[in-house]
């Protein structure tokens, strides 16, 4: 680990009066029940995201808007998390994360059941807010609680099984979500996840420990009243890149106006003796680029489904149905290998596996982007590739979260999780935005180079998402080399 250390580890003014931090080598002795817990709600959160998703063009009709407009719906959650769960990270130090944990669920059913019964648009979109509220006090909480009860010994297996239940949800979103639109309307996508959080809550309440570590430290609001704007901002840009343009004042307003954002929250965070992320924790350079690779992680799976969805619909001229069983290979085979991965872990190291991982998804693209789509005898080929992808997502995830939590140090642990969560839904809005403004760009390459209409059916579509393959491989390389790098620092992981 890095030799840095921050103000907070040797005991400066930063953390006048906070308590001794909670170990978290310290490991319960069956702690499967509790890592089970922090599943179901890493599962319910994939799902809700990846089957509102699926339901924005029957919510257009429903509510008689533009397309544009209902995808409001699935960005309200997405900016009312990424603000949020910085805040939380923090208030679970102040006030406990059983409690918050807890808390998170039940704002969660709450909204889900609100958003069920809404009558219009903008109330739809205000539940949504609360319900990505409830998301982030659960994103806070679940990675530090899984750390916890896990200890060091088992943590690469109980994050495996984490990233295993983040992709259940994930390929349960368009398989299920089909099903309950056709049968019941856009209103059963939210009341499915109504039984599945109370179950959690009870089980919650009973199972997890109460956790008695308090940080007295006063809660500081001016950097999150910094902060939360900035995500909101960046954010905004990311999820709007591809239909504003990087040159057009909506993208370099919000845009700057982030940046500017989160510069003053640096400088306020560096000089308060309270912050809200004590920033000495990217002092270990191992743990920052182990987020790094999170966020890199989670924009090559979103940014697959954003490049594959079109391939499957306008490309193959697939169903919605039968699209979304072919997108489901890939979190399938990341919820098989996850758990392998983590298991695999004492064996051969989390970078180790974590590079192989990357290598499949690597050899993945370059296949889809080659020969997997072009003619209908290879299309076997392009489901075996997506399998891979998934599979090598799964080995890399597991050991990269577990090493990145390894890696902050024990002062740390609640920044840690919130900020590993952070990159996870920030890597998701790069992921669509890089692909989309990609997928744009070689459209009209394409359009340009044959004159044909690339919004009709067919290989002008295919084309396009072939070569944006490409960049996916990019964000791929880099994935690897920040774990190639992280590897030498940490040899012994």
């Amino acid at each position: 680990m890095d030799g840095a250390v921050s103000d907070r580890q040797a005991g400066g003014n930063s953390t006048a009066g906070a308590p001794p931090p909670a170990d978290p080598a310290r490991q319960h002795s069956n702690p499967w029940p509790i890592v089970a817990i922090t599943c179901i709600g890493a599962a319910m959160g994939q799902f809700d995201a990846s089957v509102v998703q699926l339901a924005l063009p029957d919510l257009a009709v429903v509510f008689q808007t533009r397309e544009t407009l209902a995808s409001w719906v699935a960005l309200a959650y997405v900016l009312a998390f990424a603000a949020a769960l910085p805040i939380f990270g923090r208030l679970c130090e102040m006030f406990g994360r059983k409690r918050l944990y807890l808390a998170g669920i039940l704002i969660f059913v709450a909204a889900s059941a609100l958003c069920g019964m809404a009558t219009s648009l903008p109330e739809l979109i205000a539940f949504r807010i609360l319900q990505g509220i409830g998301g982030a006090s659960l994103g806070a909480n679940s990675i530090v609680i899984l750390n916890h009860a896990a200890g060091k010994e088992r943590r690469a297996r109980a994050m495996g099984y984490f990233s295993a239940a983040q992709a259940v949800g994930v390929s349960l979103g368009p398989i299920a979500g089909g099903l309950l639109l056709s049968a019941f309307g856009w209103q059963a996508i939210f009341w499915v996840t109504v039984p599945i959080g109370l179950i959690g809550a009870v089980a919650g309440w009973l199972i997890l420990p109460n956790d008695t570590e308090r940080d007295p430290r006063p809660f500081d609001w001016q950097g999150a009243l910094l902060l939360g704007p900035s995500i909101v901002s960046l954010v905004l840009v990311l999820n709007h890149l591809a239909d504003w343009g990087l040159a057009s004042l909506p993208a370099l307003g919000f845009g700057i106006g982030g940046i500017v954002l989160l510069a003053l929250f640096i400088v306020r965070e560096k000089r308060t003796a309270s912050p809200l992320i004590d920033l000495g924790i990217f002092a270990s350079k191992p743990f920052s680029l182990g987020v790094l690779a999170v966020l890199l992680a989670f924009a090559l799976l979103y940014g697959m489904f954003y490049l594959m969805s079109y391939a499957a619909i306008r490309g193959l001229d697939e169903p919605p149905e039968r699209a979304g069983l072919r997108l489901s290979a890939i979190p399938i085979a990341l919820g098989i290998a996850a758990p392998f991965a983590g298991a695999l872990v004492k064996r051969f190291g989390t970078a180790t596996l974590a590079l192989f991982g990357m290598a499949l998804a690597a050899i993945a693209l370059l296949t889809l982007s080659l020969v997997a789509l072009e003619a209908t005898p290879s299309r076997m080929i392009g489901m075996a590739a997506l399998a891979v992808f998934g599979a090598g997502l799964g080995f890399f995830m597991a050991p990269n979260n577990s090493a990145t939590m390894g890696a902050a140090p024990p002062a740390f642990a609640g920044e840690a999780g919130a900020l590993i969560n952070l990159a996870r839904m920030l890597g998701v809005s790069l992921g669509v935005a890089s692909s989309a403004s990609m997928l744009h760009w070689r459209t009209e390459v394409i359009a340009g180079a044959t004159n044909t209409d690339v919004y009709f059916y067919g290989h002008p579509m295919l084309g396009a998402v072939e070569t944006s393959f490409g960049l996916l491989f990019i964000l791929a390389l880099i994935a690897a080399i920040a774990t190639w790098w992280r590897r030498r620092l940490e040899p012994q992981t």
